[in-house]
């Protein structure tokens, strides 16, 4: 079994920035993908950013030139650096880790971004 631990999220004014940290109890093999899902009040759960074993990356169209995923292996942690936020980008983050036939989710951080 894996834990996979956030960390990062907060209340920040639209314009400036938020790290997220997501954290593997413990070194996986074989990661598919790691990335970040976002869902709002009302809303399905829609992928933000997530990076492959091989360390390629996808974005959503409405993160792109303004979020950067990126991987610590030696450190089994994703980040998502979030800058120039928007008051549409307040949600529940959550981590997800794709290894094999196994999905793990993390328990989900909030960010608010005000205007």
């Amino acid at each position: 079994q894996v834990q996979l631990v956030e960390s990062g999220g907060g209340l920040v004014q639209a314009g400036g920035s938020l790290r997220l940290s997501c954290a593997a109890s413990r070194t996986i093999f074989r990661i598919n993908a790691m990335g970040w899902y976002r869902q709002a009040p009302g809303k399905q759960r829609e992928l933000v950013a997530a990076i492959t074993g091989g360390g390629i990356t996808n974005y959503a169209d409405s993160v792109k030139g303004r979020f950067t995923i990126s991987r610590d292996n030696a450190k089994n942690t994703v980040y998502l650096q979030m800058n120039s936020l928007k008051p549409e980008d307040t949600a529940v983050y959550y981590c997800n880790l794709a290894a094999g036939e196994y999905d793990y989710w993390g328990q989900g951080t909030q960010v608010t971004v005000f205007s």
